[in-house]
């Protein structure tokens, strides 16, 4: 059950961080590479307590579905979503915005667990892990690149 933390310094306000990494639309802007589309739920704007998104990408070739509600909610320090159907066995992805110097620390953790027990830690060891790191950090250096624009 691996759990991919990051941290990343932005020179932008801690409102602007926030609300950029909540949004459907810039997730969607964020995630191009795998053709990523929100199809149910809340499919645009900001998304808040209680909501809830279905996205379909294309990992590995391969077409899926993912639903996450919006479980913790404290504006502009941190909001919680947890994975209700898809790919995994469970995730909790958990982002939290620090307001620090001129700027704002983001700090993102991802704790997931794969399908298919014993296979899916494997799984994690060879290619899982490694390609949702990289995944998570792309998207969180194109929510830096907007924010520090915006904040320009």
């Amino acid at each position: 059950m691996p759990v991919i933390r990051s941290e990343l310094y932005i020179e932008a306000p801690i409102e602007t961080c926030f609300d950029l990494a909540r949004s459907i639309d810039v997730h969607a802007q964020s995630t191009s590479q795998t053709k990523e589309r929100a199809v149910g739920g809340v499919m645009s704007g900001l998304i808040e307590l209680g909501q809830t998104v279905t996205w379909e990408a294309v990992h590995f070739g391969i077409k899926q579905r993912l639903t996450a509600t919006i479980t913790e909610f404290e504006s502009p320090f941190y909001f919680v979503d947890e994975m209700v159907r898809g790919a995994f066995k469970r995730f909790r992805h958990t982002h939290e915005f620090c307001a620090v110097d001129s700027g704002t620390l983001m700090i993102d953790e991802f704790d997931y667990t794969s399908p298919l027990g014993p296979f899916g830690k494997v799984a994690d060891r060879m290619f899982l892990e490694s390609y949702m790191r990289n995944f998570l950090l792309k998207r969180n250096l194109y929510i830096k690149q907007l924010a520090e624009k915006q904040a320009g």
